[in-house]
């Protein structure tokens, strides 16, 4: 009688596996509609509005669902509350209205090449603040990596890099990297007691209410968004699509498959936004694009695989 039990196991966990095989190519895309919609709507809907409904409609819609657990947690919700305000000012408030500030100024292309190389960012802070092994490799990489950027946030002019002229977009992007790699280091190094669901749902939270009083101060500078269609639908696509969407399915492919599989997503989410940002939004993929693009991803690679292989 176990035979059959055990082959209904292997059954379901072979599906498992087999769904998150397909997730690992949908997740990045997914991620990646955040940057598209912030160009689409960078005319009508101002980045802290944007921001600050993202992640507020995000955890409203999630609630049903964690409710009960956040409830339950709450004890060391108001335990960990300084810690679940940083990850919200970093993951959320940083991350989420620089992404769009610099939207308005610089194209999806750069904004995944440039964001892609937070891996690197990780890799060499983690090793900075926590002492993690720092090879040859990773070393190489993150070097190449870097070069890769300059590449991209100066559009391949060296002109531009000695006179240290650029696209300002760029460095809100660049910024918001920066976030994106603490944020990171801190989910690892910081873990606290929160199961991951209610610690995500709780920080969604304090990240909504840490946009707040920027959404607030640039509606009463007269800056609001256009209500229509078109932008109740673009906050509406960030909250579940690259909000909850994202996040989910990153987590159900991490469970499934490991991390190191997990980190492929890195190396194609640049990708996804170059294709997304020409076939969407008309731009130009340039020579530079190209050029940044041939060393950031190979630099995300040799920076990341060592530690991603001993995670599994």
């Amino acid at each position: 009688m176990s035979v059959p039990a055990n082959n209904s196991s292997e059954a379901a966990l072979q599906r498992e596996r087999s769904l998150a095989m397909i997730l690992l190519f949908i997740v990045p895309a997914l991620f990646t509609t955040n940057v598209i919609v912030a160009r689409a709507v960078n005319d009508t809907v101002p980045p802290f509005a944007l921001a600050y409904w993202r992640w507020m409609l995000a955890f409203l819609i999630f609630l049903p669902v964690v409710g009960p657990d956040l409830w339950r947690h709450r004890a060391a919700i108001a335990a960990e509350w300084r810690d679940l305000l940083v990850l919200g000012i970093l993951g959320m408030g940083i991350c989420g209205a620089f992404v769009y500030i610099g939207a308005d100024t610089t194209s999806a292309t750069n904004i995944g090449l440039i964001f892609g190389t937070a891996p690197i960012i990780i890799a060499g802070a983690s090793t900075l603040l926590y002492g993690e092994p720092m090879g040859r490799a990773k070393a190489a990489g993150i070097f190449i990596s870097l070069l890769g950027v300059l590449i991209v946030v100066f559009r391949g002019d060296i002109g531009a890099l000695r006179s240290l002229t650029f696209v300002p977009g760029d460095m809100w992007i660049v910024t918001s990297a920066l976030a994106w790699a603490a944020y990171s280091v801190m989910l690892r190094h910081r873990p606290g007691t929160l199961p991951n669901q209610t610690r995500f749902s709780a920080t969604m939270l304090f990240g909504a209410l840490a946009l707040l009083p920027f959404y607030i101060a640039e509606s009463a500078r007269g800056i609001v968004p256009t209500l229509n269609v078109e932008t109740i639908g673009a906050v509406l696509i960030v909250a579940i699509v690259p909000g909850l969407g994202a996040y989910l399915g990153y987590a159900r492919i991490q469970r499934s498959l490991g991390a190191g599989s997990t980190g492929l997503i890195l190396y194609l989410a640049p990708s996804y936004a170059a294709l997304f940002g020409w076939l969407l939004l008309g731009e130009t993929l340039e020579p530079y694009h190209f050029a940044g693009a041939a060393l950031i991803l190979p630099g995300i690679f040799l920076s990341t695989r060592r530690v991603k292989a001993r995670a599994d």
